[in-house]
């Protein structure tokens, strides 16, 4: 029988983001903690575990760094005041869900640095796969980690690097070259907020600009709740540095050529929030586009469309646009319900789908319902919301998935399990319908997906397993102590 353990998180499709990042540099001198914190709140989709700012003043002593950070939801981290002791008009901002190192504060991000050329502050999103052989020679050189997450050996090598160059961009770009995987990356030096993104461009990130402050983030939506506007991206394999005088430098030495991108396509699928664009396309667009593609690919008929919030619900839309069957909304989605919700033992585990979703009765009863969702990894979740449809009146419920089969885990940051966790593994598309109890079930074709990216370079490793770099030989995922 196939394995019921659960994710840690609520979210039971397995599916979860390792972080977003903040960064600002206010040319005026005005305080950001305050900016970052907002910024922080529109990412928090992109990590509830747990969250930290770091600020410093350029006019002030240099190299004094302020920070607080906690576990929990950025709401219940930061108060009025914890704000008191966050002067400063440079500063970096991260919400964490781990996918490398424990759920513990130590692990909370910024990470602050002080060391003999001054200080830094560094929030990273994604997953590094030689962090450990990097670590391991560290250790024997006598670094001595405060942490378990390999944004700690980031910030080492940067230090390291710092000792034999003019500047710390060089520190910060030497430092790149020689980390493998997923990474972007906003550093803060005493006078400088510097971007970096890893040369595949895995994870997004984006310069935007307000008045006189410049903006480093993960995505878009960051910036339209600050009023900022959009500047552009920061290219794979660029680092951006952003100063007073110099406003945006870009050093492109780590690129590789366009054809060797490989962006996560769940960006587009799941992760990021509808309202962002990631790297000139629209997440919101690409969603219905996948839609579309599925309403061409895996036709049925049906009364209903209904999307699994909230990721299925611009793909639902976007098969009722293509096939004219009637998009309906049939969830109800418990707002409240976050990464706190507790379950108390294994036998209350069906209860939490209800807890967070419920069905609208009235608009499913009697009809043949096409259920439209972003994913299926382990199927805990598909086959209780399918049980759920048809307890509410639903004559028919047909699936169809905006992503292809998982088959092999992520190395780059996106928490998908080992392959034996994963539904579909050794499985037929029939075998996985008749485990979620659906009536009909289909998935995106994968040569739909750079299509979905707006024709951008890719990454399918989670589906076929060819990645683009060569996967550890070993999991690296989880402690770096266990």
């Amino acid at each position: 029988m196939y394995n019921d353990e659960i994710d840690r998180n609520i979210d039971e499709t397995g599916l979860n983001e390792e972080c977003g990042v903040f960064g600002i540099y206010d040319f005026d001198g005005q305080n950001v903690a305050s900016t970052i914190y907002y910024g922080l709140f529109a990412l928090q989709h992109r990590g509830q575990e747990s969250c930290g700012i770091a600020v410093s003043e350029t006019g002030g002593p240099k190299g004094k760094v302020s920070s607080y950070k906690g576990m929990g939801l950025v709401n219940e981290v930061f108060t009025p005041d914890s704000f008191e002791q966050l002067k400063g008009d440079i500063g970096v901002g991260h919400v964490r869900y781990s996918t490398a190192g424990a759920s513990t504060r130590e692990n909370a991000q910024p990470l602050v640095l002080n060391y003999v050329k001054g200080t830094l502050a560094l929030a990273h999103n994604g997953n590094l796969i030689n962090a450990p052989e990097l670590r391991h020679d560290l250790e024997y050189t006598g670094a001595i980690f405060q942490t378990t997450i390999d944004s700690e050996v980031i910030a080492y090598h940067i230090a390291r690097e710092r000792l034999n160059t003019r500047t710390v961009e060089e520190a910060v770009n030497n430092a790149c070259q020689k980390i493998k995987g997923a990474y972007s990356l906003v550093v803060m030096s005493p006078r400088k907020l510097i971007g970096a993104r890893d040369p595949y461009g895995f994870k997004p990130l984006c310069i935007g600009k307000r008045e006189n402050s410049y903006i480093i983030t993960s995505e878009t939506c960051a910036l339209d709740t600050i009023g900022a506007e959009y500047v552009r991206d920061v290219f794979p394999g660029e680092t951006v540095t952003i100063t007073p005088d110099g406003g945006i430098v870009s050093d492109m030495s780590r690129a590789l050529p366009k054809e060797k991108e490989a962006r996560c396509i769940f960006e587009y699928i799941y992760f990021a929030r509808p309202d962002s664009h990631i790297d000139g396309v629209s997440v919101y667009a690409s969603r219905i586009q996948a839609g579309r593609f599925l309403a061409m690919d895996s036709p049925v008929e049906a009364d209903l469309v209904v999307g699994v919030p909230e990721s299925g619900n611009a793909a639902a839309l976007g098969y009722s646009l293509q096939s004219g069957i009637p998009y309906g909304t049939a969830f109800v989605k418990n707002g409240y319900v976050g990464r706190t919700f507790i379950k108390p033992k294994q036998s209350s585990r069906e209860s939490s789908v209800k807890v967070k979703l419920n069905v609208l009765k009235e608009a499913v009863s009697g009809k043949r319902v096409i259920m439209i969702d972003d994913s299926i990894v382990r199927g805990t979740t598909s086959d209780r919301i399918v049980k759920m449809l048809r307890e509410a009146g639903a004559k028919e419920v047909h699936v169809r998935i905006s992503s292809p089969p998982f088959l092999w885990p992520c190395y780059f940051g996106t928490d998908v399990p080992e392959k034996e966790q994963l539904i579909a593994h050794n499985r037929t598309i029939d075998e996985i319908r008749d485990i979620i109890g659906a009536d009909s079930l289909g998935y995106l074709d994968i040569s739909r997906l750079r299509e979905v990216a707006g024709g951008l370079g890719i990454c399918t490793g989670c589906f076929n397993g060819n990645y683009p770099m060569e996967p550890p030989t070993e999991d690296i995922r989880g402690d770096f102590d266990k």
